[in-house]
């Protein structure tokens, strides 16, 4: 092993240091483990630190989740945040006993009373078939949804029983022509299934906005092939755009053609948070058409449970709070909010999470890494290389095995109920009878030693209908001026940005 270290040319470390070089590379591949279990406080790892998967964990398998002799977290933080609690404090369940929300709006003829708390989108491929038995079993005990992911629908989303939320993404996996092109007839087959409940078409993901992927040849396997409707062993290419439509008009028009081939069921779309002008250019193509999504799911660019480069993880993307606040804001100031309920996800794990996203404006709220971990994920940040340890991402059989659907179907459906039944006491505290009555001021965030501010200082409403006429809130004013339904490229000509901002020369290009 030494010579070969010595003749080796490659590697600097193991050619100077024969053998003894190699420590470092074992010590390297087995950092992330040290880190986690040795090294981290139980506040401080990314993306969850290991006081929220064990919070998780806890939940997932019914035992004591109490922490004694108080917080652990530093009060005075910068970012920290609290809800208001109320002296007439009320046991929300008694007025609640399952909270659910109707999604579909006036033009949706087969509504679907949903979760407040759901699976977000995970394809089968990134996740073992046995990770999404387990996932389509729990949401069918704990009765909520199973998102597909873009991957499509297979077997096994249909294998438990739950209700499922069929993705649709740029790839049309599932519903397409051998060219790549939407399948009409293939997607009316699939939809009508009984399980399939509401169908999602994605835009962009947190993961990675703006960025499509590619599905390396050897990984299309003929079971891979007959799911997503593409030849055996050949690379299968996911853009980062939709080839049925290219302006707001076309996206809505696809809404309504996938609502008749649906016999009515409620369609959405979800997306990331980009050019903000993009969003108020859909809104004003359903003012001008009267067609409208029975949902909108947001997604928050603090990624997710896809892999991708680290530029898009890190750097691209509206974070989820900001942009749910701007999404309701938009709905509401184009009166639009009464037709379309709004889903939240991104880096949701806990009842107080879905209480800081309800007062945001979310009638519904998904989980993706939350419901991994009550699998048993243990952030081995292994899910892109094939060797999850745990079983939940990756395709190897001696690992998948280790995953039994039996036992973790329940821990999914026990930690749903136990983070339901946490938000619901939370709003019971703080005197708030259903998730509609909640507001940006009930929650509190420290953004300075000495100032606080509540989520309706940091993101103030506007006045419903005020995007119909001028003069537009403040924050609009260059949004509305820069959009149109008939297209999703901003429109800037004419523009004196010096009018909008304290720019000292306009920009240009």
């Amino acid at each position: 092993m030494g010579v070969l270290d010595i003749m080796q040319t490659k590697q600097a470390i193991r050619r100077n240091f024969p053998l003894f070089g190699r420590l470092r590379y074992l010590f390297e591949s087995i950092r992330p483990e040290i880190q986690q279990y040795f090294v981290e406080s139980d506040t401080t790892g990314r993306p969850f630190s290991r006081m929220f998967r064990s919070v998780i964990y806890q939940r997932s398998k019914k035992v004591l989740d109490t922490t004694p002799f108080g917080t652990q977290l530093n009060v005075y933080d910068n970012n920290y945040e609290w809800l208001s609690h109320s002296i007439t404090a009320i046991d929300y369940f008694k007025i609640n006993e399952h909270p659910r929300v109707t999604v579909g709006g006036p033009q949706c003829t087969q509504p679907y009373s949903s979760s407040v708390f759901n699976i977000s989108a995970m394809s089968y491929g990134s996740l073992s078939k046995n990770a999404v038995m387990a996932l389509n079993e729990g949401a069918r005990i704990g009765s909520f949804y199973h998102n597909t992911g873009e991957g499509g629908l297979t077997d096994y989303h249909l294998a438990g029983g739950g209700d499922v939320v069929w993705q649709i993404g740029t790839g049309y996996f599932g519903c397409r022509h051998a060219d790549g092109n939407f399948n009409p007839d293939a997607f009316a087959e699939k939809a009508k299934h009984p399980q399939v409940k509401m169908i999602e078409i994605k835009l962009s993901q947190g993961a990675k906005p703006g960025h499509g992927g590619i599905l390396p040849a050897i990984k299309v396997t003929p079971e891979v092939a007959r799911i997503r409707l593409v030849e055996v062993g050949k690379e299968v290419d996911s853009p980062p755009f939709h080839r049925k439509f290219s302006t707001p008009l076309g996206l809505l028009d696809f809404v309504k053609q996938l609502r008749d081939l649906s016999d009515g069921k409620p369609i959405g779309f979800k997306l990331c948070i980009g050019h903000r002008s993009e969003f108020i250019a859909i809104c004003k193509a359903m003012v001008e058409t009267d067609i409208y999504p029975d949902f909108i799911t947001v997604d928050g660019g603090e990624g997710g449970t896809g892999a991708a480069p680290l530029e898009f993880s890190n750097s691209v993307g509206m974070p989820l709070r900001d942009a749910l606040a701007f999404v309701y804001d938009c709905l509401t100031g184009f009166n639009l909010k009464r037709h379309i309920k709004i889903i939240a996800a991104g880096k949701i794990a806990t009842g107080f999470d879905l209480v800081k996203n309800f007062a945001l404006g979310a009638d519904i709220c998904n989980s993706a890494r939350g419901m991994m971990m009550a699998l048993g994920c243990i952030q081995a940040l292994q899910c892109h290389a094939n060797t999850c340890p745990t079983g939940v991402a990756t395709q190897a059989p001696h690992l998948v095995k280790g995953l039994v659907v039996a036992e973790k179907r329940v821990r999914v459906a026990n930690f749903h109920h136990e983070t339901v039944k946490s938000a619901g006491e939370l709003m019971g505290a703080a005197g708030i009878k259903h998730p509609d009555d909640i507001h940006r001021v009930y929650i509190h965030r420290r953004v300075s030693p000495n100032k606080v501010e509540t989520y309706l200082d940091s993101f103030p409403y506007i006045p419903a209908g005020s995007l119909f006429e001028r003069p537009y809130p403040k924050s609009f004013e260059l949004l509305m001026k820069i959009s149109r339904p008939d297209s999703f490229q901003p429109d800037f000509s004419g523009v004196d940005f010096v009018e909008y901002s304290w720019a000292k020369k306009p920009m240009t290009g």
